[in-house]
């Protein structure tokens, strides 16, 4: 019996590809950029099932020219990149990898949330450009982190994770999703506000929710002169939540204090870019969830997922119903 036939657009750890290969016939993009737009096309015209990454665009165009696709298996929780409707419309399953980064991301936020806060990037730049000549009393101070207040926006998983690591800390957490949430107030001990609220009143500010029409952009010049001149932006949900013009003159002007990034707008960002001149900008190479355990089971998952859908099952992570 035919192994059914699937592409991948990039290299997956060695066991993961294993399985895979033991169930499919495998055709690999085994490059470290991402294939092509259109050779993605060509590849998938007879594959039936397409393992791919969010920096991989899969439209209506594509899946037209695959009409054996039975499977769309995404390496990553978000699938912003994916023509959901078109692939419903045409019966295709689509699949990702949700859960298993929660605790990864979570820990990275805080992580460049006390970078941000204590200004470890310029402290390191300090000590390697030769400038650390003696102590000083008012050397590169940063903000308080204990008994602060953490604005979260999307209490989806990430965010939730997120808010339980604040507490360590005995900050205030208040949030703003597109529900409220009552039963997790109590549980986690955090607030609802509104966006604009929630902008004026917390120290520290983190995003983790999905790119949408509705998000594209939503961090804007109007919202950065809600904030306190004190705040601090952290995002490692979406670049394009961010409006990365009205963020540098935020930042340059002093409107806020200091961001913190692990996505940009656009992706990667240009060394040329002129956010990099900024000394309170951190700017890391979406990494939040690139730890060996996350990033290995996420593989495991995402051809689990590939295996079922081009053996026609149900999808053990499905994004949609078909």
């Amino acid at each position: 019996m035919m192994k059914p036939k699937v592409f991948v657009t990039r290299h997956l750890p060695e066991a993961a590809m294993q399985k895979l290969q033991s169930a499919c016939e495998v055709e690999i993009w085994d490059e470290e950029f991402p294939p092509p737009y259109d050779l993605i096309v060509e590849k998938v015209a007879d594959k039936a099932g397409l393992l791919c990454l969010l920096t991989d665009q899969i439209d209506v165009n594509l899946m037209a020219a695959a009409p054996n696709l039975k499977v769309i298996s995404q390496v990553a929780v978000g699938f912003d990149n994916i023509d959901v409707v078109a692939a419903t419309k045409r019966g295709i399953a689509v699949g990702n990898t949700p859960g298993v980064l929660t605790d990864a991301t979570a820990d990275f936020a805080f992580t460049l949330l006390m970078a941000a806060a204590r200004r470890v990037g310029e402290a390191i730049d300090y000590v390697r450009d030769g400038k650390w000549e003696t102590w000083g009393l008012t050397l590169l101070l940063g903000q308080e982190i204990h008994a602060a207040t953490l604005g979260i926006v999307g209490l989806g998983r990430i965010g939730r994770a997120m808010a339980k690591r604040a507490r360590g800390f005995n900050m205030k957490v208040i949030y703003h999703s597109r529900s409220r949430k009552p039963e997790l107030e109590e549980m986690l001990g955090v607030e609802y506000r509104e966006l604009d609220d929630l902008l004026r009143e917390a120290d520290y500010i983190s995003l983790h929710l999905n790119l949408s029409d509705e998000t594209r952009g939503l961090f804007d010049a109007r919202a950065f002169s809600l904030m306190k001149p004190n705040a601090i932006l952290i995002n490692t949900a979406r670049g394009p939540i961010v409006d990365s013009e009205a963020l540098y003159l935020a930042l340059k002007t002093g409107q806020i204090a200091y961001a913190a990034l692990d996505v940009t707008d656009p992706e990667p960002l240009p060394v040329n870019d002129k956010l990099l001149t900024l000394p309170n900008l951190i700017v890391v190479p979406h990494i939040a969830s690139a730890t060996v355990a996350s990033r290995t089971q996420m593989s495991q998952m995402a051809v689990r997922n590939l295996i079922a859908g081009v053996h026609g099952e149900k999808l053990p992570f499905p994004v949609n119903a078909v």
